[in-house]
């Protein structure tokens, strides 16, 4: 049986039909593309209605599907947000990644990205695009290296940090470096939900930029914790979802409440649904405004998700199946804290397809500097999903490399078919590996370790091979054995 060698890539010639390509046989090179790439927070895989949701529909997002490309093998950098996020705008998998796992630098932010990242904001922005992102950050404070200014974007409003995006009625807001007070959301009036407030900016932006070629970033907090949807939304889903067991929350400790902690939901299972359908509403009302600026067709559209499905503030993702009936949720290795939606729409230059392409978030880099015919860094693991003519080849990758310094370390790799998952990694003593037919069992419940140690050996050296030693994400046994 022969398996990928380190060194070894795949080349696939791709063709019209039941493949990727572009509808156009090349890229206008006068009028490149504006790109808006829409990152939701802790959506899982089964969330969205073209995946599989039977609890509500998402028609919104389900028409960019229909429409465009819709990626089921699709995976995203990291099994929590700032690693995650750190994969998406750099193109590094988490071996190669500055931030690797969610660390705190202060209580506005998290540690920041390296001065020597290069950021897709910062690709665009050196093409001549304008850039803005509005949502949640989470890679870095004002000032340091991280700062969202110095990676490339021209327009930010939002939260710096990930535990300040725990509260939907923050007490303050950043527009880039500066702080603007939201007094309407004052000793817990709850005046002002932060989402409109981004989703008002996001339409902003749109008609300043209607005129140049734009690259617009929309890490929206939806459908994290806590679960709190406007009003009138909760409402209207309120009795649907049968019996609810209330989430208790912070109520009255403020520190909680404003850095980490969620608040009181009666109706969690109803806020959850609401918050899809705004999240839904709010991706229409993009394309809407798009078509009314005249721009929809010159305008490709990203829709994607850090990581699988969360627990906190009173979630339940088993009830709605959020990833999909497979493995695990979020901070986990197995298929359902990693595997995500991804969709990529481009009216007249897409071909609608449904893609079993094994890929992940650090490849959105390359495959949009294809679109918009821009270099990448030399440094970056992507590969570009899509060619540019009927009849180039794509190179896929020989394997994908997670690896998650929490819960005492793990490591994952899939290599075609096959899954292997190594646990425990920071305690030589107790680390377990298994390994999973994907094929044959997607849902990750047969260790097949045993019948294949050929297939485990090279899946261990990938991940010595994958994994470089970070001072600041240390494995250390693996590290001090690297040196």
């Amino acid at each position: 049986m022969t398996y990928f060698t380190r060194n070894h890539l795949v080349s696939f010639t791709l063709i019209l039909l039941g493949q990727l390509v572009f509808a156009s046989e090349s890229i206008p090179s006068k009028n490149k593309p504006n790109v808006i790439l829409i990152l939701a927070d802790d959506l899982g895989y089964g969330d969205l209605s073209c995946y599989g949701q039977k609890n509500y529909q998402t028609p919104n997002i389900d028409a960019l599907a229909t429409n465009g490309i819709r990626f089921t093998q699709h995976y995203a950098g990291a099994p929590v947000c700032a690693p995650s996020r750190c994969a998406l705008l750099t193109g590094k998998n988490l071996g190669h990644a500055t931030i690797r796992g969610n660390k705190k630098a202060n209580k506005y932010g998290d540690f920041p990205i390296a001065a020597s990242d290069t950021t897709l904001a910062q690709l665009f922005k050196n093409e001549g695009y304008t850039t803005g992102m509005f949502g949640k950050w989470g890679l870095g404070v004002p000032n340091s290296t991280g700062d969202i200014q110095k990676k490339g974007f021209d327009t930010f409003f939002g939260y710096y940090g990930q535990l300040a995006a725990h509260d939907y009625y923050p007490e303050f807001l950043w527009r880039n470096n500066q702080q603007v007070p939201i007094p309407e959301n004052k000793k817990y009036k709850n005046k002002v939900y932060a989402p409109m407030m981004l989703h008002d900016s996001v339409l902003q932006f749109l008609d300043r930029n209607k005129s140049n070629p734009f690259f617009l970033f929309i890490p929206t907090i939806i459908p994290h914790a806590e679960l709190v949807p406007p009003d009138s939304l909760l409402v209207k889903n309120i009795g649907k979802y049968g019996h609810e067991k209330p989430y208790k929350g912070i109520k009255t400790i403020k520190f909680a409440r404003r850095f980490g902690a969620y608040g009181v939901q009666k109706n969690p299972k109803a806020a959850f649904a609401a918050m899809m359908e705004l999240l839904d509403k709010q991706v229409g009302e993009i394309v809407a405004k798009l078509k009314a600026d005249g721009i929809f067709e010159n305008t490709i559209i990203l829709f994607t998700s850090d990581n699988g499905p969360h627990h906190e503030g009173g979630a339940n993702p088993a009830y709605f199946n959020s990833n999909g009936g497979l493995r695990g949720s979020k901070r986990d290795l197995y298929e359902g804290g990693i595997r995500v939606p991804l969709i990529i729409h481009w009216p007249n230059h897409l071909q609608p397809e449904s893609s079993d392409l094994i890929s992940a978030n650090w490849d959105l880099m390359p495959t949009l500097a294809a679109f918009i015919n821009a270099k990448t860094p030399s440094n970056i693991d992507g590969i570009s999903l899509l060619p540019t003519t009927a009849n180039q080849t794509i190179t896929q990758h020989p394997y994908l490399y997670w690896e998650f310094h929490e819960q005492g370390g793990k490591q994952a790799i899939r290599m075609g078919k096959w899954k292997g998952v190594q646990l425990k990694v920071k305690h030589p003593k107790q680390t377990r590996f298994q390994l999973f037919n994907l094929d044959e069992d997607p849902t990750e419940n047969n260790d097949v370790s045993q019948q294949f140690p050929d297939v485990v050996q090279q899946i261990k050296q990938f991940m010595d091979t994958a994994h470089t030693p970070s001072p600041l994400f240390p494995f250390k046994k693996i590290d001090k054995q690297k040196k």
